[in-house]
């Protein structure tokens, strides 16, 4: 199998940010921050779960194998790897319910992603640009802010970050699209549910191409299950492209608080640059 030059390259550096984490929750070692629980309230009464947080089992290579870059590349080599659930947890089967149609582009940009010939068999990640919701929550680590009235999400991957303000505002004008939408939430209990719109419908769901359009409506709900887990769930419909709404789950894990490791994409790569001049990109 002959990868492209730029595929390796990129695929490498993902990988350093897309190795999974143990179930435990462990990262190098360190045991995640328990809180106390039942949740001590801010404030403006939201239960405070403030801090650093990052799936158990990350990685955005595929939905259906739940597969990190990291563990595509180690596979490539030859080597055994374990294998995770689907992220999908709706239907039963673990599979995206594509349309005839949509589940032919899929498999058609999944033939083509290691051998790439025009911009958009390149994943958007990989072309560093915005990898959009839900695919941030099964990204490296985050951390969650709970200014009064809302709350933060902040990745230094991609220098991405969500604004989800709580008081009830309507959603913005449904002529304005967004990477990673328009989110409206409000909490129920422990957990928060957020109403997603306004998608661009640009970036893909992993890198071997699933995707939704900018039709797609996401209903996201993060379930505090104690004070160092929470489950990451998000419902997605989307009538142009799929046959029903579907849901995926990703088991999220609080982390210690240390600084983030700063992340640039391929900043100053020549490998990608003269690809994307290629591409006329």
């Amino acid at each position: 199998m002959n990868l492209h030059p730029t595929v390796i390259a990129l695929g490498m550096s993902v990988a350093l940010f897309s190795l999974p984490v143990t179930v435990s929750g462990q990262e190098g070692g360190s045991e995640p921050v328990t809180a106390p629980w039942p949740p001590i309230q801010l404030p403006d009464g939201q239960p405070d779960v403030q801090g650093a947080w990052r799936p158990v089992n990350g990685g955005t290579q595929s939905l259906e194998r739940a597969m990190s870059s990291g563990d595509f590349f180690r596979e490539l080599m030859g080597e055994d790897i374990p294998e995770h659930p689907s992220r999908i947890v709706d239907p039963e089967d673990g599979r995206v319910p594509y349309q005839p149609w949509a589940r032919a582009l899929q498999q058609e940009l999944e033939a083509v992603y290691q051998n790439p010939t025009r911009p958009e068999h390149i994943d958007t990640q990989t072309r560093c640009l915005g990898p959009g919701v839900p695919r941030l929550y099964y990204f490296p680590r985050y951390r969650i802010l709970q200014p009064p009235g809302s709350v933060v999400f902040v990745w230094d991957q991609y220098h991405s970050y969500r604004v989800i303000p709580l008081d009830g505002r309507p959603h913005i004008s449904p002529r304005i699209k967004l990477w990673s939408g328009d989110g409206r939430g409000r909490w129920e209990g422990n957990t928060l549910i957020v109403d997603t719109t306004n998608l661009n419908g640009k970036s893909r769901l992993d890198v071997i191409g699933d995707f939704f359009s900018d039709q797609a409506h996401v209903e996201e709900r993060f379930i505090f299950i104690d004070g160092s887990t929470m489950h990451y769930e998000a419902t997605i419909t989307d009538p142009t492209v799929f046959t029903r709404p579907w849901t995926m789950r990703v088991v999220q894990r609080r982390q210690p608080e240390e600084e983030f490791w700063e992340f640039a994409c391929h900043e100053g790569e020549r490998d990608a640059d003269s690809t994307s001049r290629q591409f006329g990109d």
